[in-house]
């Protein structure tokens, strides 16, 4: 089964704990704090691996974690770093936040590899609080925690030119007699079940990567069949190649398909029917007069295609899919991908049309900052009065950091822990909402009695 939508979960890695620990040797009795620093966590990486062309390995695994910093140690040794994880993907895949949709990345074109989500930084050990008025502190930092983020990937190949078309009308034949690539061909429907891509290499004329997605259907613009993901694969392509039975095998019109399938073009969700048309008329070895046509062709006979040497009027399917297109722009080319006539011809006007257009790859713009979005709360506190339990509370994701790393078991840690209520105007917030000596104040499940 071809899989080109993968949800996954990707967690960077904590930071290590500063360390609370004293120098303590047989001569030197009061060393002072020597604890060490804890180690940065491990950052979450994707890497583009051309080795893949589908996201096929997402389905067993949905969890990926970087490691977590060691935490630091005592004689002022740092703990280790986190190793990273880096998670290998096809190019083309474009990396969404899995709840708002935004683009985060696009791993196309120069993009080959991207730090997605930063490790935690390390806590700093005992042995950087140390000052004039408190020798011996008895806290250290801790490290920042990890991150956390689901994502949705995409992939969305890239391709200079996309055939497209209904089922069984011959876009895998034409790619296997165009390029390298070996799709499975057989007479029924859906034989492709993923798109493959092929590069089509011509002598004195640059060569190009095709791809074939499998067949369209109606609707497929609504997600019928498997239309999303396979138009998807056609958002990056700058030519498309539709691919029409013009002998009619399966008593199908061929100008009814092409406006079907430009219909589910042009309401998707990237307007695909703007994009550069050209129309292969297939299998019109089919029709009388096509292989006689090209001997005269090559003769240099004048023999009209589709001419009729008893006298009597022909229907010629190949005028009347020209007589539909022209007026709107887009050349046909009469071909038959089995036996390999005007095959050349097509491709050679196709690289021609290639060669005039801009070569940059199609990539889609970064819409989420995973360092922004995903940044804590910089409001330093709240206070409010809660009238229920009567008691003041006071918030804030500093106040919750400095709680962490702070002992309030002992004198010093109360003393700093006063000073930071006092130098960050939480003491003056609090009088100003009318708290007075004897008012209960809470912060972070810490209950404490309000003095001035």
């Amino acid at each position: 089964m071809f899989i080109d939508k993968a949800r996954i979960i990707v967690s960077s890695g904590k930071g290590g704990d500063g360390h609370v620990s004293f120098r303590r040797e047989k001569y030197v009795p009061a060393g002072g704090p020597d604890g060490g620093d804890g180690g940065k966590g491990g950052d979450v990486v994707f890497v583009v691996d051309d080795g893949l062309n589908t996201l096929t390995d997402f389905r067993h695994v949905r969890k990926y974690a970087a490691q977590h910093g060691e935490d630091g140690k005592k004689k002022r040794m740092a703990g280790k770093s986190g190793q990273d994880i880096e998670i290998k993907v096809p190019a083309g895949t474009v990396i969404r936040e899995a709840a708002s949709g935004k683009v985060i990345v696009d791993m196309s074109g120069d993009t080959r590899r991207f730090v997605l989500l930063k490790g935690g930084r390390g806590g700093n050990g005992n042995m950087h609080y140390a000052t004039s008025t408190m020798q011996a502190p008895k806290y250290a930092q801790p490290g920042q925690p990890s991150r956390s983020l689901e994502l949705l990937l995409e992939l969305k190949m890239i391709a200079d030119v996309g055939l497209v078309g209904f089922p069984n009308v011959g876009k895998s034949t034409l790619l296997s007699m165009s390029s390298n690539a070996k799709p499975r061909i057989a007479n029924y429907h859906f034989t492709t079940l993923q798109p493959i891509l092929g590069v089509v290499e011509l002598e004195d004329a640059p060569g190009f990567v095709m791809a074939d997605i499998p067949g369209l259907i109606e609707g497929a613009a609504d997600g019928a069949g498997l239309g999303h993901e396979f138009l998807a694969h056609l958002e990056r392509t700058r030519i498309l190649i539709h691919v029409v039975d013009a002998a009619g095998t399966e008593g199908r019109d061929p100008i009814e398909d092409m406006m079907a399938i430009n219909r589910e073009l042009a309401r998707y969700r990237i307007d695909l029917s703007s994009r550069k048309q050209i129309v292969a008329a297939n299998k019109c070895d089919l029709l009388p007069g096509f292989a006689a046509a090209a001997e005269a062709e090559d003769s240099e006979e004048s023999d009209p295609f589709g001419s009729d040497p008893a006298g009597t009027e022909a229907r010629d399917p190949v005028a009347e899919i020209r007589a539909y297109c022209e007026p709107l722009g887009i050349e046909v080319f009469p071909i038959s991908a089995a036996t390999g006539q005007g095959v050349r011809e097509l491709l050679y006007h196709v690289s021609g049309l290639l060669a005039q257009m801009p070569a940059e790859t199609v990539t889609f713009a970064p819409e989420f900052d995973p360092e922004t979005e995903l940044a804590p709360d910089n409001t330093p506190f709240t206070v409010s009065y809660d009238a229920k339990t009567k008691a003041y509370l006071v918030e804030g994701p500093r106040i919750e950091r400095m709680l962490g790393y702070t002992n309030l078991e002992t004198e010093k840690g109360f003393v700093f822990f006063q000073k930071f209520l006092v130098d960050n105007g939480i003491i003056d917030e609090l009088k100003r909402l009318g708290c007075k000596e004897g008012d209960t104040v809470r912060l972070y499940g810490h209950a404490f009695e309000f003095y001035d």
